[in-house]
Order: C-alpha cells, then structure tokens, then sequence
C-alpha cells in the first residue's frame, strides 16, 4: 500500500500544476509498467533510470497522440490560414516536464511515479536538452511554437533536425573546451520520423533556358528527411508539429561517379550529403560565410517550401489530390515568417517555384511571395549581418541567383524612378554589393521579399528604422513594424518556479498564466505584509536549492544570505561581461582595503558559451574564472564575495538559476542588444534589474516603473554623441583611481601569476580599440551597484520592487508578442477554441455535405 502523502505533498496535489485524479494515476502506472515491458523490452530488474525516463516520456507522449492527429484533422477539415515560422533554430530544451504541464498531468505523473517507489524530478534530470540553437533567437522560435499551440493558430515550426546541437561546454583549467553534444544518442522519445513526407533538394548544377522557360539541371540531389514533434498549446487540447529536416543521400548517391567498382569509397561518400544536418553552427550574432551554412540554409528552405506547397495544393477535407490549382489565394492559406536572415533564401525559392515550375508570370509570382513572406530582423551589429559571396552562390546554386538579380534589377529600376540621378541610394538599397567579392545582402533582399519588417523591442525598432534600413523606411514606412519579444510563462514561471506560481495563484487566481497582463492585480499588495513575507520566502527557498545543486556539481559552498547576482548570456563582448568582472574586482578591492567594513555579502554568477573560434569571449571566460580563483580563495573575504562561472550554460540550467537570482545583469551598451528575453525571465521571477535602457530594457522600466530597476549608464543619444566625439579610454583610466587600479591588477598578473601576460590582449583591447565603451558606464556602473547593496539592506523595500517587477511584467509574455504577429502581419486571429479531448465523440457533419471519406489507411499530415 502506499504511504499517506505529507503536508507538502498535499500542497504539491492542489497546486497549479493540476490535480491528480485516481483514476489518472492508476491509469499513468499501467501506462508506464506496458511500456517498460513492451517498448524498453525490460523488467524492474534489470532497468536503469535511463529507462524510467523513456517509459515515462512514452506513456505521457501516449496523452499527446489522440490530441496531435485531431488537431491536424481539425486544421484539415477547417482549412485556416496556416503559420509557418522557418528558423535555423529551435533551441528547445527538455520537452518532459512541460508536456506533463500542459496537458495537465504533472500531479497524477508524480503521484504514480511516486508510488512506483520512483523519484519524477530525477527522471527528468536524465532528459537530454534539445539545444539546437545558440542562445535568444533559438529559444523565442521555441516560445513562440509554445505560444503559438496556447493560441489555437494553425502554426508549423521548421528547422533542422542538427544530429549535434550547441556544444557542451566544459571548463578546464580555466579555459572553456567544447566538447560534441550527441543528444541524440539514446534515442529521442519525442518526434516521429516521417519516410512517407521525403522530399528532394538540389544542389549545383545549371541553368537552361528552352521554348518551355527555364530549367535547372544537371543537380545533386540530398534527401530531406522531416521529424515531427508534437508542441501541445496550454490546456487547450491543441498539439501542433515542428517538423525539423535530416539530410539523407539518395541511393544512387555517387555511385555513378566512381570508376568501375569502388562501391565501398562510394557509399562512404554518403556521408557528404548528410552532414548537412549533422551540426549547429556555434556563432550567436557572428556571420560565418561557410558554403555548408549556405547549404543548410537552402536546404531548409527548399524542403519547407516543397512540403507547404503541397499541402496548400490538396487542403481540402478528405481529398488526396492536389485541388487548389491557382495561386491566387496562396497569401490568404498561407503566412512564411522568417527568424532573421538565415531562411532569407524562402524568397528567390518560392520565386523559382512559382515562375519555373508552375509557370505564373513574374509580378504575380512576386505579389504572391511579398504578401507570404514576413522577415524579422534580430540585430543591428555589422559583422552579423548576412553577405553571402556572389561565386560561392552561382556554383551552389546557380539558379537562385539569377532570380535575386532580376529582383534586384526592378528594385532598383523602382528606386531610380522615386529618386532620379541618386546613384548613392541605389548603391545603398542594391541587394547586390559590389567589391571584392561581390556579396548578396540578405538583409536587403529580406526587406525587398516581405510585406513586413519588424524589429523585436520598441528601441530596436526605431534604430532599424533610422540606421540599417534607413533608406528603406523611406520609401515604404508602413513595411515597418515592432514586436517585442516575449517569453512563454508556462516554462519561465509554472515549471521552473511552481512556489512562486502558487503565491500568486492563491492571490490572484489562475488566469495569468494564459493572461499575463493579470499580474497588474498584484498591484493591490505591494503593502501587504504576508504577501511580502510569502514573496520573499518564495526566493529564500529556491536560492538555498540552487545552493545545494551548486555545492553538489560545483563543490562550493555558498551564502544562501547573500546577493546572487546573475549574468548568464552567451559571451560576447557586447554584452559586456568584463564591465561585470571591473565590479567584481573593485568591490574584491574594497574589502581588502577595509575588511572590518560590514559590507553587503554577494556570490556573483557568470555564465555563457563563446564561440569557439572568438578569441577575445574565451578570454573573457578565462579572466572569470581567474578572478574567481583569488576572490574565492581569499580567507580575507571569506563568504562576502565569491565568483562562480556557471559551466555549461543551457535551457535546463536556466530553469534552475532564474528563480534563484537576486539580481539580473542586462549591461550590454545602449543600442547594440536588440531585445533580450533572459531579462524578461529573471523579472517576471522575482529578481531586480541592473542595466542599460537597451533592448527590451526601455519597456521593462516602463512597465515596472523606473524606480523599481536600478537602471544606469548612457543612453542610445549618448552612445552616438560620444561616436562623433571619439571615445578615449585612457582618460577614465587617468582619472579613476580605482579603475586604474583594477587595470593595473589585470595587466600585471595579480589573478595569472604564473602567466603575468596572459590577459594582456584583454587589457590592451580595453585600453585602445574598445567597441563596447566598457569605461565609460564603469563609474555609473559602481555607484549602481552600491545602491543595489542599501537597497538590500532593507529586505521588505527590495521585495516590494520585486512585486513591482513581477506585476509590470504581463506585457512579456510570448502570448502578447504572437497575438500582435498573427493580428498585425499574418492576418489571423488567435482563438480559445478547445479542440475536444481525443476522448470525446467526433463532430459528424450532416448528411448532405459532400465529403469524400479518407480510407483508413490513408496518411494524414
């Protein structure tokens, strides 16, 4: 018999996360036990927690197959707009315990697992993370499809199935290492491979032009092969597909080219067309023009197109063959929104498409492609822009070519007739760049395809507008829109912070979570003195858990009193963690200076990956983790200040370091980080911001208030006033004694004494040809950061500005940012329609409506 559940296994039942019914549980173990034994061929004997987790992910995956094949059949027999959101990456992280939320079962889960005599928070930690992307940009595609599914929009994630995600980062002697991220090697519970949707992609080749028009031939062919993974909406019964693409040699692959029986060389040589989806290209906001990116991203492009196109052609209920001929009302079925540049080639592809192969007519294959296509762009800084090489394109792909240079061609025919004799602008707007080597803007040729431009937080907007696509804004405005990022509250405050999630619940009911914007209701008890106490309670209890996880996997010993100041973010200069690194520094300074002084205690953690060949972000890493060395070893410090670089920086872990933070470090300089979405997380869990009015930023203040941020440093107009002036780092470092000081510490060695050089690169980087004008926050910086340590002083004050910040923080839920995508650019509404539970009775149309009924057999998609 089981044992009685305690108080807090009572209190876990009734939370928000759904109660566990009877029957639920009884069914969940016989569901678990079936698969152990039929699926994992094992017996409690002989499995290892490897195969609870798969039993466990099979029987909760069983919960979303009845809900994925109805909703599909509902989108088929509704036949609405359909969203397809094309993004290089999807970086999803574990997919377990967020179904289990969705769908409502977290409790009966837990309680069945329990009495299996299993641990389910264990289980989970054997997930592997999906990390297939590298940082903001994949993780908001992965929101956005949560969003998408809580929203009821007919919604398709596209990507690459990467046979190796994000690198695992481990550090080594200071310096990080990266190591191979073979997430799938023990099989992914998850997605269903689809033989049956197959579909080619040319490579190479070239050009023809017959009476027939034009063709392109002699190609290669690579096989993509689409993994679907079910994403379930929020309670809502929706389950909607991201279909990622493998790449697979046809089986004549090469055997042609080889001289008379090399067959085993030829089949090795297989491996050419499949690595197109063998690894993720480890750069976050750095454009790397290597031919295989190019591949990839045309890969993905084509296979997406091919599969839309299709099922555009036969949406229609109970039909197999293609009934829409005319694409006509292609917009109207259709939306391709774009994540940045990389799936930029969707435009000349679509082109190809239409003109080559189903023979429209240029301008209105291009009306067709403008009204589809919807681009977001992601950065303003230079070297992530895509220019990819005008020779490296018209080997790869010859044909695409042509069609971006006669887009080019009437664009700029457009231009020069708005603008007669201004040579200037065309060179500016062209999509083609002359030089050495001509380049293709993909930037531009983004802009040019769409029929709308956004950027992702109001202040990166306005500089898009008025600085990257300046000249395009003049000519069409009303391309231009904004759409700041959001993040899902089911993963970022359900999931990682259920204490937190059930004070509020209690307080303000359940209705945020589908409706952030109800968090204003807290509002009423910023005075509220239980709530404080419970608020703050809250984040007593997570920060003395991540303690523990940290002495576990870190064997540290932490202050849970003291301040956990956070910066996780990927690693680039930038973001400026070496301003953090001259605070930690300067206040390490301060104690030695005055150690009897009762100073403010602070464990200060530092996380991220750089790309491994970024020379000066390893540096970066390598300096932290220097200074931690000394600071934490100091016996004059003791635990006032400790330094702890968080290794391997991934969703999962986040999950664990936002509910825990005290303190979110968002200091990148005013106008270089487009929006940030780790900065929406840490606010709506309770954790103050110290930062720069950049990105999303500006809006957090606004909806907080300002004087519940400790915001700091130059503004945008500042940034560019001091760009016209020069900025000169030598005179803060003249006049600054304490930066002087710090400096000196780091040039001389004091944290590399057996290599006093090493951080000379850093320094001099600092001293002459900083991009990032580090010196010039650093006094602001300090003195923010002192009034960080008063303010802490008095907890219920602190806690007060983080009620402040968790009810200001509605407007950053991903359900806000894809409601204004679907209204403002798709043209769609979103809905609350629950699809009925794969349990209840079919709608049956009546009698008279023509249908032709699928055969059983028949496959859907």
């Amino acid at each position: 018999m089981a044992t009685p559940l305690t108080d807090q296994e009572k209190r876990k039942q009734i939370s928000v996360r759904g109660i566990a019914g009877l029957g639920d549980v009884a069914e969940i173990k016989k569901s678990f036990n079936r698969h152990l034994h039929f699926t994992l061929v094992k017996d409690r004997n002989v499995a290892t927690p490897r195969d609870y987790f798969f039993a466990l992910a099979h029987t909760v995956r069983d919960h979303l197959v009845g809900r994925w094949i109805r909703t599909q059949q509902y989108y088929y027999e509704k036949d609405p707009k359909r969203i397809h959101y094309l993004s290089l990456e999807f970086y999803m992280g574990r997919t377990l315990q967020n179904t289990m939320i969705n769908l409502g079962l977290q409790n009966a889960c837990d309680e069945a697992i329990y009495q299996l005599g299993l641990d389910l928070e264990e289980l989970e930690e054997i997930e592997e993370d999906a990390g297939l992307g590298n940082g903001g940009l994949g993780r908001l595609a992965a929101c956005f499809l949560d969003s998408m599914a809580s929203l009821g929009l007919a919604a398709y994630g596209y990507g690459i199935r990467y046979e190796f995600g994000i690198f695992n980062q481990k550090i080594s002697n200071g310096w990080q290492v990266e190591e191979a991220d073979d997430w799938l090697r023990y099989g992914n519970p998850w997605e269903k491979a689809r033989p049956e949707y197959m579909l080619p992609v040319h490579f190479y080749g070239r050009v023809e032009h017959d009476g027939e028009g034009v063709k392109w031939v002699d190609t290669q062919i690579v096989l993509a092969m689409p993994y679907d993974t079910p994403i379930p909406g929020y309670k809502n019964n929706t389950v909607n597909t991201m279909r990622l693409w493998s790449a697979k040699a046809p089986n004549d692959f090469n055997l042609q080219e080889f001289n008379v029986g090399d067959y085993i060389e030829a089949v090795l040589d297989r491996n050419l067309a499949e690595n197109i989806s063998r690894v993720l290209y480890p750069n976050d906001n750095f454009f790397e023009g290597k031919e295989l990116r190019l591949k990839q991203e045309y890969f993905v492009v084509a296979a997406t197109l091919q599969d839309i196109i299709r099922r555009f052609k036969s949406s229609k209920f109970g039909c197999r063959d293609p009934v829409r001929t005319s694409f006509e009302t292609f917009p109207e079925k259709v939306a391709v929104q774009l994540n940045d540049t990389h799936p930029a080639l969707a435009i000349p592809e679509l082109m190809r498409i239409l003109v080559d192969v189903e023979k429209l007519d240029w301008d209105k294959a291009w009306e067709v492609t403008v009204q589809t296509c919807a681009y977001t762009n992601h950065t303003v800084l230079p070297e992530a822009l895509e220019r990819w090489p005008v020779h490296m394109f018209e080997k790869l792909l010859p044909r695409h070519l042509q069609v971006i240079y006669e887009i080019n061609r009437r664009h700029l025919e457009r231009i020069a007739a708005l603008y007669p004799g201004d040579t200037g602008r065309l060179q500016r707007m062209s999509l083609i760049e002359e030089g050495d080597p001509k380049r293709v803007n993909m930037a531009h040729l983004c802009v040019v395809g769409s029929h709308a431009v956004n950027g992702v937080a109001r202040i990166h907007s306005d500089i898009v507008k008025a600085t990257v696509f300046k000249d395009f804004h003049d000519v069409e405005p009303e391309k231009f829109q904004n759409k700041t990022n959001g993040i899902t509250p089911r993963r970022w405050l359900l999931l990682c912070n259920p204490g937190l999630a059930d004070i509020l619940a209690e307080k303000i009911g359940e209705g945020f979570l589908t409706d952030l914007f109800q968090l204003k209701k807290l509002l009423n008890f910023v005075d509220d003195e239980a709530f404080i106490r419970d608020v703050a309670k809250v984040k007593q209890e997570n920060k003395q858990k991540f303690a523990a996880y940290l002495e576990k996997e870190y064997k540290v010993k932490i202050n849970p009193e003291s301040i956990f100041d956070i910066q996780v973010k990927r690693i680039h200069e930038y973001k400026r963690q070496l301003l953090n690194c001259l605070h930690i520094i300067t206040f390490y300074n301060r104690i030695k200076k005055d150690p009897k002084k009762p100073f403010v205690p602070r464990t200060i953690m530092i996380g991220g990956k750089a790309a491994p060949g970024y020379h000066m972000a390893k540096m970066i890493i390598r300096l932290i983790t220097a200074i931690g060395q000394v600071v934490n070893n100091d016996p004059v410090v003791g635990d006032r200040l400790k330094v702890i670089f968080l290794e391997n920086y991934r969703v999962s872990l986040a999950e664990k370091v936002v509910p825990a933070a005290d303190l979110s470090e968002q200091i990148s300089t005013a106008g270089t980080e487009a929006s940030g979405t780790g900065n929406m997380k840490f606010m709506l869990n309770g954790a103050l911001t110290i930062g720069t009015m950049d990105g999303a930023n500006v809006e957090m203040a606004e909806e907080a208030g300002e004087e519940n941020l400790f915001i700091f440093g130059m503004r945008v107009e500042d940034v560019e006033e001091m760009d016209r002036k020069g900025y000169n780092a030598m005179e803060y470092y003249d006049r600054i004694p304490e930066l002087r000081q710090v400096i000196e510490q780091i040039r001389s060695g004091y944290f590399s004494p057996r290599e006093p050089e090493l951080f000379k690169d850093v320094v001099n980087m600092l001293l002459n040809h900083d991009r990032f004008k580090v010196f010039a926050d650093y006094e602001a910086y300090i003195s923010c950061q002192e009034k960080v340590n008063d303010l802490y002083r008095n907890p219920k004050e602190w806690t007060r500005k983080v009620i402040h910040n968790i009810a200001g923080s509605g407007k950053f839920s991903s359900d806000r940012t894809i409601s204004e995508y679907a209204r403002e650019i798709w043209g769609v509404e979103p809905s609350d329609v629950k699809i009925p539970p794969p349990n209840a009775p079919r709608e049956i149309p009546p009698p008279n409506a023509p249908r032709e009924i699928p055969p059983p057999n028949a496959p859907r998609d």
